[in-house]
């Protein structure tokens, strides 16, 4: 169990990635699955034919799947080894798109909240360009005293975080946190916090997770 995500399946959607010129990895949460998290590209119906969606799915921790076993907010080895492996998960699979020919500026990931938690870590920890995060009810992960002392630069890259202000999983600080990781390491940051929404995706996300596909 020293990398229980490696040999987890990828769902595949869209167009093949031979064939695609831009890449969207859909990222899901704690007791969800890849094959719903792909629900999202549907719904998003960008009308483009070129791109690829990918959704890599987690392997089961207790009753369910999840990236890891505990909050994003509790210390780092709490969520050890599960927590590397999804990191290196996600890593591998940015890898396996731009061997395929799919350049990271091309690459989008897109996740809902320990999906969001788990993508922005990931883009904070792996600093290039991309082309793009749209954190959805998540943030960077470790507990309050964390060192953030990500390297490179994200070089642009257009990050959305939405997240309701009354979230009972992520805290508003946490929010708000990730958006000075991601300034610092020179991402555009558009932050959207919406009063009383709770654990969920609106229409407004929606539209920006729809604008960013377009964009790629």
């Amino acid at each position: 169990m020293s990398d229980p995500h490696a040999s987890q399946p990828v769902l595949a959607a869209g167009t093949p990635l031979s064939e695609a010129t831009g890449a969207v990895i859909f990222v899901h949460g704690r007791g969800a699955s890849a094959r719903s998290i792909l629900t999202l590209a549907q719904e998003a119906n960008p009308s483009r034919d070129d791109l690829a969606y990918l959704a890599p799915q987690a392997a089961v921790i207790g009753y369910g799947p999840s990236w890891y076993p505990y909050s994003f907010l509790a210390p780092r080895a709490q969520n050890e080894p599960y927590l590397t492996s999804a990191l290196n998960r996600l890593d591998a699979l940015v890898r396996d798109i731009e061997d395929a020919g799919v350049p990271r500026a091309q690459v989008l990931l897109v996740g809902f909240s320990q999906g969001a938690c788990l993508s922005s870590e990931y883009v904070a920890q792996h600093a290039q360009r991309y082309g793009g995060l749209c954190a959805l009810s998540g943030g960077v992960i470790g507990p309050p005293d964390a060192p953030r002392d990500y390297a490179g630069t994200l070089d642009g890259t257009p990050v959305f975080l939405g997240c309701s202000d009354i979230d009972p999983h992520i805290p508003l600080g946490r929010v708000q946190e990730t958006a000075e990781v991601m300034r610092r390491l020179e991402a555009t940051v558009d932050k959207r916090i919406y009063a009383g929404m709770g654990h969920t995706v609106n229409a407004e996300e929606m539209d920006v997770l729809r604008q960013r596909m377009k964009a790629l």
